[in-house]
């Protein structure tokens, strides 16, 4: 059964209702908005700078580290966001995050700890590299206008992902809101609506489909979209071995009849 629009938007507002109605408790307010504060404008600086790094081909950013130690140190950035991301995502990583935060409140805020964990490492990868200064290619004219329109609507594309899958985890919302509340964080349930409907990973797919529509082409763009697309591909495959074991046959025939990553206009049968 697919979750409609309105029942994210229902448990959104739930959640955030409850926010602005905590119960007592100064220290664990404090602490929720505190951590609040941090994962929200953490979030924003790193997607814009990924937004506008990849917009110029990765050729505009702070890093300035000299060749060759420059190649080096930008490999180095990319692989830091694949290896973290996956690394965090597992058991191991779960327990990790847990302990990141002293006291009692560690598992209540691993979601949010995870979302500021992962902005840094946008921030990391866009706003440190060190460009090579070299320039392929530039769109100009109608090709330009399009490939703006393309690269536009690939990041809705991949806000829509998110909000399927689920917006306030997505954002880290749910952790501070739920310490808040002083109450368990509630995960959403498998997501099955929206694009998710259309094929099974439209997160990994609309990220990677913001690597390919940027409008200026460099060796380093080449090498971050060759890179993350890779693992765009690679890291569905271990997330959905964990929803095997967390759903089980639900899962299974979710898997046969959606598509895993290029939309298809045949469907196996649900019960095949």
């Amino acid at each position: 059964m697919t979750q409609p629009a309105e029942d994210h938007i229902r448990r959104l507002s739930i959640l955030i209702r409850g926010a602005l109605h905590p119960p007592r408790g100064l220290g664990r307010i404090l602490l929720a908005l505190f951590f609040g504060l941090l994962v929200h404008v953490i979030f924003v600086i790193g997607v814009i700078s990924m937004i506008v790094a990849m917009f110029f081909g990765m050729s505009l950013s702070f890093g300035t580290v000299p060749e060759p130690y420059s190649n080096l140190a930008n490999a180095a950035l990319i692989l830091q966001f694949p290896l973290g991301h996956s690394l965090l995502l597992t058991t191991r990583g779960t327990r990790i995050l847990t302990r990141l935060v002293p006291g009692q409140h560690g598992a209540t805020l691993s979601t949010t700890t995870y979302a500021i964990i992962a902005s840094i490492q946008l921030l990391l990868l866009f706003g440190f590299w060190t460009p090579s200064g070299i320039i392929w290619w530039q769109a100009t004219g109608g090709v330009f206008y399009t490939l703006v329109f393309a690269y536009a609507s690939s990041w809705c594309l991949l806000v829509k992902a998110s909000f399927d899958a689920g917006a306030e985890v997505q954002s880290g919302a749910l952790g501070w809101m739920s310490l808040i509340q002083n109450v368990k964080p509630r995960f959403p349930g498998m997501p099955t609506g929206g694009l998710f409907k259309v094929i099974r990973q439209p997160i990994y797919v609309a990220f990677a489909l913001t690597l390919w529509t940027v409008p200026v082409w460099t060796p380093d763009q080449l090498a971050l979209a060759l890179t993350l697309t890779s693992y765009c591909l690679i890291a569905p495959k271990l997330k959905e071995r964990r929803f095997l074991q967390r759903y089980g046959n639900r899962f299974r025939t979710y898997q046969r009849a959606v598509p895993y990553a290029v939309p298809c206009s045949v469907r196996r049968d649900k019960n095949a």
